[in-house]
């Protein structure tokens, strides 16, 4: 029994990667973690990087593979993880995005509102270990940072975990942008545990330089790429518009999970508690969507046709995407252009023509830092320790503020 669940997976990215332990591949198995393989890691970035078509199954199992490198590293050096704390934080990698909804964070929140993937994952782990008989209870103790270890919750989720070190080299190889490629190897044979916590020996100290440089460039050039923030409001506009339309009872042609979500404000409580909406939520997907907005195009509403229509055929939305707040004279121009053309009502307009803020901040110090650990012992910051001035700079965050119109 044992060798039929020892299976070997071919990543594009890292390789063999082997699955270590039967539980994972159970989970693996399960269909709420089948559900990503239908999920985008990167939303609508393939509409500029035609190649991002990678989705979040991949990431989780990458992320995975990375993980157990970091327990042999960390065992390597003499502390201590049980079999059990090792299975735990396997899985915690594993399920740490299962929460997420289609289009991964372009539509977060929007869905259920003021409920992050984060908290959807906690819920969708509890489920699954009511049917794993409790399996999962030290998975979910490290995932909520409830683990007497801190350094396995910081292995899932801080400033250098496995979750990040996966995604920057799996989006820019699959974006094809040089300017993210990390070593991850070497980072990860850099890591170790002073006091609990997680900390990175100093002689890798430039290779965490370059992983925060890569970060901050990936995000400037593909996570906020202007084109990219035209498209995933585009489709957060469409969401809006179709449940503010769904508000008004107008009949929206999509299944019967989005119509849940539409029709009714879910709360958090809900989802947890109430086995209908649950099961709505794991059926969801990328291709649910896409195919609403699909049968959308044809609808009479004026705002839910005409986006639906131009993001399905990628003719997306101008964006002027500046430093500085945006005039109040280009908005208005910008309004009355749209008007006279599609001689909509102020409140259609508003989906037309909006305006919205971006946040870029590579490092963020006293959260989860980063902490470099010298051959006498004592442990830095990195943005201390860092001989790269920028590093400290980088922890301020960078705004810039867009506008997006039609353009005819």
């Amino acid at each position: 029994m044992h060798n039929k669940k020892r299976k070997i997976l071919n990543d594009p990215v890292y390789g063999f990667i082997t699955i270590p332990y039967e539980i994972i591949f159970d989970l693996i198995e399960h269909p709420y973690f089948q559900r990503l393989r239908r999920i985008t890691q990167l939303g609508l970035t393939n509409l500029v990087y035609s190649g991002a078509n990678h989705t979040r199954l991949q990431h989780a199992i990458g992320a995975m593979h990375l993980m157990g490198k970091a327990i042999d590293v960390i065992r390597s050096k003499g502390e201590e993880i049980t079999e059990d704390e090792a299975i735990g934080v396997t899985i915690a990698i594993l399920l740490h995005d299962i929460g997420h909804g289609p289009y991964s964070h372009t539509l977060e929140n929007s869905i259920v509102e003021g409920v992050s993937h984060e908290q959807i994952s906690e819920i969708f782990m509890q489920k699954l270990n009511s049917g794993f008989e409790g399996k999962l209870d030290t998975a979910i103790q490290i995932f909520k940072n409830e683990h007497p270890k801190k350094f396995l919750n910081q292995l899932v989720s801080s400033q250098l975990d496995m979750d990040r070190l996966d995604y920057l080299r799996r989006d820019s190889f699959f974006t094809g942008v040089s300017e993210g490629v990390i070593g991850v190897d070497r980072i990860i044979k850099m890591l170790s545990v002073v006091n609990g916590n997680l900390v990175v020996e100093a002689k890798g100290i430039y290779s965490i330089e370059k992983f925060l440089v890569a970060r901050r460039l990936m995000y400037w050039q593909v996570y906020l790429h202007k084109t990219v923030i035209s498209a995933e409001s585009m489709l957060l506009q469409i969401l809006k518009r179709a449940k503010s339309l769904a508000h008004r009872n107008v009949k929206l042609d999509c299944n019967a999970a989005i119509k849940t979500f539409l029709y009714e404000d879910v709360t958090k409580t809900q989802l947890a508690q109430e086995t209908e909406y649950f099961n709505a939520f794991s059926q969801l997907d990328d291709y649910d969507i896409m195919a609403a907005i699909k049968e959308w195009q044809f609808h009479p509403d004026l705002v839910l046709s005409f986006l639906s229509s131009c993001l399905v055929n990628r003719k997306l939305l101008k964006v002027k995407l500046q430093s500085e707040l945006i005039e109040p004279q280009l908005v208005s121009e910008s309004r009355t252009k749209v008007q006279e053309k599609l001689s909509c009502s102020e409140e259609e307009l508003s989906y037309l023509v909006f305006e919205g803020k971006i946040d870029n901040r590579a490092y963020t110090i006293g959260k989860g830092e980063i902490q470099m650990l010298y051959k006498d012992g004592t442990v830095k910051d990195i943005a201390q320790a860092a001989d790269l001035f920028n590093i400290s700079a980088m922890s301020e965050p960078v705004t810039k503020h867009y506008l997006c119109y039609p353009t005819f």
